[in-house]
C-alpha cells in the first residue's frame, strides 16, 4: 500500500498537462498507475468511513497544495502551478515532505520536517522525536483542523452569495445569537439597506439588534467597505455590527473599525472557518478518540 508521500509525485505528474482534474478522477487513475489490487483500493480506515488509499490521496493533495505546487480551482478540482511545473522539470525521483519543506508556505503548515542544506540536515522547528504522545496528538489534531478549514473555505467560495448569507445566519444562531431560526430568517437578506445584509437579535429576548454584513470575497476588504458599513449602521441608529468575509481585512480596515463610534466586530475567513468547525456548521464528526487518565480519587482508601 503506497504512503501519501509515494502518491505525491504521480499525483503531480497527472496534472502536468495543465488541465483541471478532479480528485474523484485522480483516485481511479492513480490507483491504476500504482497498480493497486482491488483489496488495496477498498481497504478501510479503522473508522470504516473511508478507504485508506483515498485518505492518503487526500493528504497528498493537501501537502502539494500547502507547498503551492497545485491550486484548487473549485471543490475537489485541482490544477498544477508554475512552481509545480518547475519541480517536475527538475525530474525528482520522489516528492516528499523533505522536498516540500524548501517552501515557506509548507514550513508554516508543517514546521517540524528536516530540510537538506548542503551535506547536512537542518531541523526546522521541533521534531516529533522530542514530543510526548500528548503533544503529538495535539500537533496532528491542529494539522487536521487546518486542512479542514482550508477545504471548508473553498467550499464556501464555490457557493452562491445567498447561501453564504444563510451560512452566516446558521453560525450566529449556533453561537447563541438570535431567537429562533424562523425569527432570524425573516430579516436576514431582506433589509434592503446599503451595507447591511441582515439583522439578528443579540439574545432570545431581542433586547438589542446586531446588523450583519456578509461578503463572500476573495480580495481583501479595505477601509472604504468598512466606512460604508459604518454609514449604514448610523442611518439605522445601530450600536452593534458584525462584518463577516471569506477573505481578509487590510490594516486600514481594522483601524477604521476600531475608530468607529459604534461597536463593530470583523470576522475574516480564518476566524469564520474555525468558528464553523467549533460550532459544527457545515462539518460533521468523523471519528472520536478519548484520551483517559487515572482517576486518583477512585483509588483513595479510607
Amino acid at each position: 500500500m503506497p504512503t501519501y508521500e509515494d502518491i505525491m509525485l504521480p499525483f503531480l505528474k497527472r496534472l502536468a498537462d495543465g488541465q483541471v482534474h478532479s480528485l474523484k478522477e485522480l483516485r481511479q487513475v492513480l490507483a491504476d498507475d500504482l497498480q493497486l489490487t482491488e483489496e488495496e483500493r477498498n481497504r478501510q480506515l479503522p473508522s470504516g468511513l473511508q478507504s485508506i488509499f483515498y485518505n492518503r490521496l487526500s493528504w497528498a493533495r493537501t501537502y502539494l497544495k500547502k507547498a503551492m505546487l497545485i491550486e484548487a480551482k473549485a471543490v475537489g478540482q485541482f490544477q498544477i502551478t508554475d512552481r509545480g511545473r518547475k519541480i517536475l522539470q527538475q525530474n525528482p525521483g520522489r516528492i516528499n515532505n523533505r522536498l516540500l519543506a524548501q517552501f515557506n508556505e509548507f514550513k508554516q503548515f508543517k514546521p517540524h520536517y528536516p530540510v537538506k542544506t548542503g551535506d547536512s540536515l537542518e531541523i526546522v522547528g521541533a521534531n516529533d522525536v522530542d514530543k510526548t504522545p500528548s503533544e503529538m496528538i495535539h500537533s496532528y489534531y491542529q494539522e487536521l483542523r487546518s486542512a479542514l478549514a482550508e477545504e471548508l473555505l473553498q467550499q464556501i467560495l464555490d457557493c452562491s452569495p445567498a447561501f453564504f448569507e444563510h451560512l452566516v445566519l446558521d453560525l450566529l444562531l449556533k453561537m447563541g445569537y438570535g431567537g429562533s431560526r424562523e425569527d432570524a430568517a425573516q430579516v436576514v437578506g431582506k433589509s434592503g439597506d446599503g451595507g447591511i445584509d441582515g439583522i439578528i437579535k443579540e439574545d432570545r429576548l431581542g433586547l438589542d439588534l446586531i446588523y450583519v454584513q456578509a461578503k463572500r470575497w476573495k480580495g481583501s476588504i479595505g477601509s472604504p467597505e468598512i466606512h460604508g458599513f459604518i454609514g449604514a449602521l448610523q442611518l439605522k441608529a445601530a450600536h452593534k455590527g458584525i462584518f463577516i468575509t471569506t477573505s481578509t481585512f487590510t490594516p486600514a480596515a481594522r483601524e477604521a473599525a476600531i475608530k468607529a463610534g459604534t461597536r463593530i466586530v470583523l470576522m475574516d475567513g480564518i476566524q469564520l472557518t474555525q468558528l464553523m468547525i467549533e460550532y459544527g456548521v457545515g462539518v460533521t464528526t468523523e471519528t472520536v478518540y478519548e484520551v483517559k487518565r487515572i482517576d486518583s480519587d477512585y483509588f483513595l482508601e479510607e
